[in-house]
């Protein structure tokens, strides 16, 4: 294939992923004009979805996902959630640890917590990393649950407990991100430490983890809520 082609098919492909995206942003927008009227968009902490080992890390929408192109070249490495309070209800949609893990916050992350997960659920003897960041609002003012002050180190959590709360935090007081919990898987770099996250070759698709389908590509502009309470609300049964 030339190279005239290939940028063809690249300029196609982020057109696509742009186009999906914008779908997103308007049903975001429709999320936060009325949760209340889109309750079955949205996912619930400390919810397992199926026979998934990850709980559901916080309450609310998932707006954006895995893989998704904000612009050329440069990949989504989680998913975004967005609380059912609305852009500005900071500090009031909890954030819960996933699965059981040992935490860690650098000295300086005023929003960021990691937690070392040393067994994979999902390929036994790989250890993985769970990211979960923004908990702070546009300020700095940290939400993080204060039994995780910055410098904790290795600190065991189990699955379902408390982190902190949803934030806006973007490093820029100007120019706030909108309530809500960036979550990613993050890979380990073989000697016992987590990459960088925000390269997006150094972060998993969470969709196996969540039983929820949330890699861009295979989602497309659909929404991502866990299948059997989607199936459930078409029925018009409980879950």
């Amino acid at each position: 294939m030339g190279v005239a082609a290939v940028a063809i098919g690249l300029t196609a492909t982020a057109l696509l992923m742009n186009s999906v995206t914008s779908s997103r942003r308007l049903r975001l927008r429709q999320f936060w004009s009325s949760p209340a009227a889109h309750t079955d968009w949205q996912i619930r902490a400390g919810e397992r979805c199926g026979e998934a080992p990850f709980l559901a890390p916080t309450d609310g929408y998932i707006g954006f996902v895995w893989g998704d192109s904000f612009r050329l070249a440069r990949a989504h490495q989680g998913i975004d959630i967005f609380g059912p309070t609305g852009p500005d209800g900071l500090g009031q949609t909890p954030v819960v640890a996933a699965y059981d893990g040992y935490l860690t916050r650098l000295s300086d992350w005023q929003s960021a917590v990691i937690v070392r997960v040393p067994n994979d659920p999902l390929q036994p003897g790989r250890q993985i990393w769970t990211y979960y960041t923004h908990m702070a609002d546009a300020k700095g003012r940290s939400f993080i649950d204060p039994a995780f002050p910055p410098g904790t180190t290795e600190k065991f959590v189990r699955a379902g407990s408390e982190l902190g709360f949803q934030g806006n935090y973007s490093a820029d007081p100007s120019s706030p991100t909108g309530m809500h919990l960036h979550f990613s898987i993050v890979r380990d770099d073989g000697a016992g430490r987590f990459l960088n996250e925000l390269e997006f070759s150094n972060t998993l698709d969470p969709s196996p983890y969540l039983g929820i389908e949330v890699n861009a590509q295979r989602l497309g502009d659909g929404l991502a809520v866990c299948v059997k309470d989607a199936q459930a609300a078409q029925s018009g049964s409980p879950s």
